[in-house]
């Protein structure tokens, strides 16, 4: 990943900014300035009360695009936790797991405690966590994962969980003025594991004892007053207080997060200075929504599952759509895929041609840490997925028939990344566009145009290019009238393909092949039916 440092100091890629407020907090990039802890720390934040999202994982892919970026930059070390919070408490049974009766008994008690549904873990939280970790590392991240029951139960947090003990009163100072009246009186900091019952306690602290690291709370159900550490796994944090001792405890330099969040990070970031310790940079993030503009959500499932989009496009893609815009709110639907795929063909063919400093501002420089891969045939995804269509086949040999001739020498073997776009498009066209496709007939001055350019296309030679066959539809289109253009092109692919738009059709052309575009064109013109092939 070496570049010039230069280059990289002055790149405008939204990465590359956020990387310098990382080097402004520590002080300058120079290794003089390497913080007590002999890294810099960046963190990403989970909470495993439901399956992983690709919410989840678009913050641990924006957080290392941070990261790599900041190392174009500077010699300092760097490290990436992926945190769990999964001594949190089960608040609700969420929507699309298995066992959700079973579940419902073990509302309260830590995600670490609640069994699995699954029956595949110990735990639910131990099955969310495996679940994001072997996502993640199909992916090739660099991290560290931690778990919150692990550092509460190490005793790793212990020393700044008495250290907000010895501040308790200032970090209610900061908390309490936020909340509604009901909740002032009830609210702590500290919330104790019951040991009679396993649940995490919101509850009043009755004493607090500093000098002896304990708190004193009255148990709800039998009323009697219990003592106990707050260290050693007795008792965790409320959110904000928690996040802001997770970043004291492990010194965190950097952390994202999104806007839902904006007021936590500003709490805890006082709380971490009532610690004595400096809040993390960071980069707020808009939300993911699903295809009704509504919050995705992990209890509800409301949308893409990880397994949904990597069946659909590659790993890559995915990259792409998280790269794009951070601060601006997406969809997050099935729709978004096929756009994502051609935006990073798009980006990967653009790379070898542009200056290195153009190259920084590129997707691809970030999705794939400097080390950019080379772009392959130059097939887009929607053209995979029209030929699929013209075929009238998901298999994928009779695809590959077609881009053998079309790029010679490309087989499955040598060229891996179309042989994987080759599946993704079949898959995404046989769920997507197929069951949703609506053929029509050609109107009269149709019916012309499409005459006149199977002629064209008969006339040409049996090896033009993509260029020289979109020129004439282009030509026909004007010839023949159509205002505005794309009612021509819209024309093309309703009476050709059963759907309102596609990619160029002058790509098409060349990939199913000159002949066989004018049999196409042919068999519309008879009134055939070309949903059969």
């Amino acid at each position: 990943m070496a570049i010039d440092r230069e280059l990289a100091q002055a790149a405008k890629a939204w990465p590359f900014q956020e990387a310098r407020t990382v080097i402004d907090r520590l002080g300058g990039a120079d290794t003089s300035n390497t913080p007590d802890k002999g890294y810099v720390l960046f963190e990403t934040g989970y909470g495993p009360s439901g399956l992983p999202h690709i919410g989840t994982f678009g913050e641990v892919a924006r957080t290392t695009m941070v990261r790599n970026a900041f190392e174009a930059m500077s010699d300092i070390p760097t490290k990436l936790i992926a945190f769990s919070d999964d001594m949190d408490g089960l608040r609700k049974v969420p929507e699309n797991v298995p066992e959700r009766e079973m579940l419902t008994g073990h509302l309260g008690k830590p995600l670490t405690e609640v069994p699995d549904p699954f029956g595949t873990h110990d735990s639910f939280g131990s099955h969310n966590n495996a679940r994001l970790q072997a996502f993640l590392d199909t992916f090739g991240f660099e991290y560290e994962f931690r778990s919150s029951t692990k550092c509460y139960r190490t005793g790793e947090f212990d020393v700044t969980l008495l250290k907000v003990l010895a501040n308790y009163d200032a970090v209610m100072q900061v908390i309490v003025p936020t909340l509604g009246k009901e909740r002032q009186s009830t609210y702590s900091p500290f919330l104790p594991i019951c040991p009679r019952t396993g649940v995490v306690l919101q509850v009043p602290m009755e004493q607090v004892n500093p000098d002896v690291g304990t708190v004193v709370y009255r148990d709800p159900d039998t009323n009697e007053m219990v003592e106990t550490l707050v260290t050693g796994g007795a008792c965790k944090l409320q959110w904000k207080a928690d996040w802001a001792m997770r970043w004291v405890a492990f010194s965190v330099d950097y952390e994202m997060s999104g806007k839902d969040l904006i007021d936590s990070v500003n709490l805890s970031g006082r709380i971490c200075r009532v610690l004595g310790s400096k809040p993390p940079a960071g980069l707020t993030y808009e939300l993911f929504l699903d295809e009704n503009g509504e919050k995705i959500s992990k209890s509800r499932g409301n949308g893409l599952t990880i397994e949904d989009w990597l069946t659909y496009g590659p790993p890559e893609s995915l990259s792409q759509f998280m790269f794009a815009k951070p601060k601006t709110a997406k969809r997050l639907f099935f729709d978004v895929i096929p756009k994502s795929v051609d935006e990073y063909l798009t980006y990967i063919a653009k790379y070898p041609e542009q200056e290195p400093d153009q190259q920084l501002m590129n997707p691809v420089w970030h999705i794939h840490t400097g080390d950019v891969p080379a772009a392959g045939a130059g097939l887009s995804f929607g053209v995979l997925m029209n030929l699929a269509g013209a075929c009238n086949s998901e298999n994928p040999e009779v695809l590959w028939g077609f881009i053998a001739r079309y790029a010679e020498g490309a087989t499955p073997k040598n060229s891996p990344m179309l042989d994987r776009l080759v599946g993704h498009a079949i898959a995404y066209y046989r769920d997507f566009v197929k069951p949703t496709k609506q053929y029509r007939a050609a109107t009269e001055a149709e019916y012309a145009a499409l005459a006149d350019l199977a002629g064209r296309f008969a006339e040409l030679s049996d090896n033009a290019d993509a260029e020289t066959m979109q020129n004439e539809v282009y030509a026909v289109g004007k010839e023949h009238e159509f205002e505005p253009l794309r009612d021509w092109f819209k024309a093309l692919y309703e009476v050709l393909f059963g759907q309102s738009q596609g990619p160029r059709f002058g790509s098409f052309a060349v990939l199913y092949g000159r002949d066989k575009t004018v049999e196409l064109l042919n068999r519309a013109l008879a009134g055939e039916d070309l949903s059969v092939g």
